[in-house]
This record gives C-alpha cells, structure tokens and sequence, in this order.
C-alpha cells in the first residue's frame, strides 16, 4: 500500500470511539415528536458511556444539522450544556455534506492543537421541519414562507429549476437525476441491478449482526424525561425479493424510480477526532491508527448534482496520487442509484464493490448525520477486513461534491 502523508498528521480518529441511532422513516417513529437537537446531545454520553468514555473528557464540540430546531442560535455551548458539560463549540451546515464537513473540520481543530478532544454530533429530523416566514421586498407579497424540507427540495433558488409536484412525488432534486442520467445515457437495466444489489448488501449486514456494532437503540422522552418509545431499526426499508420487482417499478423520471431514491428519515450519529495519545488512550483496540489522507470539493454545471461527487472524488485522487485500485473500502451518500452508476463510470469502477454493508438510498437521509454514519459503516468495515485507504464521498445541493479519503492501519498486523 503506498504510503501517503496525512491532511492532519496530529489528528486521529479513535476507533470505536462513535455510535448513532438507527434511521426511522418519515413520521414512522417518536423521534417525528421531540426535540431532536436535544435528544442527540442527551444521546451522546450514552453512546460514548457504552464505549467507555466518560463525556468528561471532550474539550470541545462541534455539531453539525440542516434543518431548524429550537434554540439552533446558541448551538454546540447549548447542546453541550444539555448532557451536563459546558463546552465551546459551534455549528457547521452544508446540506448533505455536513456530516463529512464535521469531520473534516473537527479534525483541523485537533491538528492546530486548540483541543486535544473534539466531540462531532450530527443530527436531523425531517418529520415536522418548520415553515419560516421571511420578509421579502422584492415580491409583491412582501412575504415569502418556505417549507425547510419541502421546498428547497423542490427548487433551486441559484437556477430557478423546479420540479415539485406533492401527487406525484417529484422534486426538482428528482429532475435533477434524471437529467443527469440522460447527460450520461444510462439504461433503467443497469441501474435497477444496482438498486436492487444496494438492497441486498443492507439485508445481509443487518443480518449479520454488523449494523449493531455502530447502531444503538435508544430511548425517546417526552418533555417530562417519560420514555414515549425506543428507536430500534431503520423504519422504512422496502423489501424486495427479485429484481423483477424492481424493474416493473415507474420511472417517476428517467432511471429514477421507487427503489432507486432515498426517504426522509430522522436520527442523530456521533464520534470523536483527537490527538494520537488521546485516540489510543479512548479506543478499545489502540492498535488501530485512523486518519484523514486527503479531502475535496467539487461544484458542478446547474443542475447536475450526481456527478459532481464523482469529480470531487478525482481531485482526491489527484491530490494523493493515489488509483481507486489502491482503495480497499468505498462509501458513498447516494440519494438516487443514478448516482452510483454514473461514479462507476466516471472512475471507471465497479459498483458490486461499494458500500458492502448498506447505504443512504435503503436506510435513509437525515441529511446531517447521513454522511457521518456512512463514514463510521466505511471505517468499521476497513477494520473487519484489515485496513487499508477508505474513501467516503457523496452530493450536496447546489451540485455539490465532497470526497475524503482516511487510511485505517492496525499495528498489529493490518494494513
């Protein structure tokens, strides 16, 4: 394995050190009724408690959402309050991709060596987002009121591209995947192949037991600290037992059908960046070494948004030196499976070798700790096969791409 320096050479990622809740769809679970800033701080010393790490040991926090919730003025210093330790911190948003935003970021923050342990909390909730009221002097209503979740999803305010339409479920995220998939041709064939082989990787993980090892249930309380019920699963799954059930499905636009597109789901993931002694001193196997190697961004024509991952992913490449056959793990956020087949040819790379344990576009997208929890499945899976280099990519709105690339080492024979 060729050896590249790091991005941050002081900057860790304690193995086991992470956790986060399972994914419930859409108004499918209690979590559509709390707090969900909140109830992911609250979750956090849980999480950190079963790995044994005492919440006492962050020195800072940086979180990281896209949809409002109460009290999202005061951020991190609130949320850290919340389960009982008064940290600095702030707030990090960039649709999709905050998730490896955070990361990036909290990753920075130990390599400047201003913190020596930096707590990263992603969390979203779509069920009941807000409706905000804004003053707007250029309309003639003098008012404009958006849906959070609904209407950007449904327009592009750089562009003016929108495409919703509630009865038929489209959006102009949808016509954005599907005008991408015509840009490159591809066959409904190929990419309900794809879907339904996505779903199959999820069933097999769950089954195995290895989604448990990342995914805890965690309770729910009201605003009375009474328990309202318990996030368990990932709520909203299809099942498909044939890939005939897949290809009979509507395109709703072109390659873009039912199985081939994620649902709005709520949930909330967490882990921790620190020093090397920090890392090893907080990590159950010490042994294993993770760090950043490299990290990119990529802004795309209008309108394009599923290819632009695939460009970004090319300057990390690039950056690096590195070939995607010098990469052993590959993760991406992949809202639509039109995503996954155009990245396949853009690097020339075979779609069967991807996200081995699940993905996004099965269990769902709470956009803020999407990418964060597709990363921790990437990592988790690097140790069960020994190591090696780890790239995690995926899309944001604006036709955003973001690629980073971690090495997973074990001094004890890995990688």
């Amino acid at each position: 394995m060729p050896e590249i320096a790091p991005q941050f050479p002081k900057a860790f990622i304690p193995y086991g050190a992470w956790g986060g809740s399972w994914f419930p769809a859409w108004h499918t679970s209690p979590l559509a009724e709390v707090d969900i800033a909140r109830f992911a701080a609250e979750s956090l010393p849980l999480i950190l408690g079963k790995r044994k790490i005492p919440i006492s040991e962050l020195d800072y926090l940086i979180c990281g959402s896209t949809v409002p919730w109460l009290y999202k003025f005061w951020n991190s210093p609130y949320l850290s309050h919340s389960f009982g330790k008064r940290l600095p911190g702030f707030h990090l948003e960039q649709a999709c991709a905050t998730g490896l935003q955070v990361i990036v970021k909290a990753l920075a923050q130990v390599q400047t060596g201003s913190h020596s342990i930096v707590g990263i909390l992603t969390f979203d909730k779509t069920s009941n987002s807000p409706a905000g009221v804004f003053p707007n002097q250029g309309t003639y209503r003098r008012t404009e009121v958006i849906s959070d979740i609904w209407d950007n999803f449904g327009y592009d305010p750089s562009t003016g591209q929108s495409g919703f339409s509630p009865a038929k479920g489209e959006t102009s995220m949808i016509a954005c995947a599907g005008r991408t998939a015509r840009k490159y041709r591809l066959d409904f064939n190929e990419v309900a192949e794809l879907s339904f082989w996505r779903y199959q990787q999820y069933y097999a993980a769950k089954k195995s037991g290895f989604l448990d090892k990342i995914l805890l249930p965690l309770r729910i309380l009201d605003l009375r600290g009474k328990p309202v019920g318990e996030v368990t699963d990932d709520l909203g799954v299809r099942e498909y037992d044939s890939i005939d059930q897949v290809k009979s499905e509507r395109q709703i636009d072109t390659c873009v059908a039912a199985s081939g597109q994620t649902h709005a789901s709520d949930g909330m993931f967490a882990l921790l960046a620190a020093s090397e002694s920090k890392a090893r001193e907080l990590s159950p196997r010490p042994e294993i070494s993770i760090q950043l190697i490299a990290s990119a961004e990529y802004r795309t024509q209008a309108g394009f948004m599923p290819e632009a991952p695939g460009f970004a992913v090319k300057q990390a490449l690039d950056q690096t030196g590195l070939k995607m056959s010098d990469i052993s793990t590959v993760y991406d956020h992949n809202p639509f499976a039109v995503n996954d087949v155009i990245f396949s040819k853009l690097l020339d790379y075979d779609w069967h070798n991807m996200n081995n344990t699940g993905c996004p576009m099965v269990y769902g997208h709470p956009q803020g700790p999407t990418l964060t929890r597709v990363t921790v499945e990437a990592l988790e899976h690097s140790v069960t096969i020994g190591g090696g280099y780890v790239l995690i990519f995926g899309c944001a709105a604006g036709d955003v791409g973001i690629a980073a690339i971690f090495k997973v080492q074990d001094s004890k024979g890995g990688k």
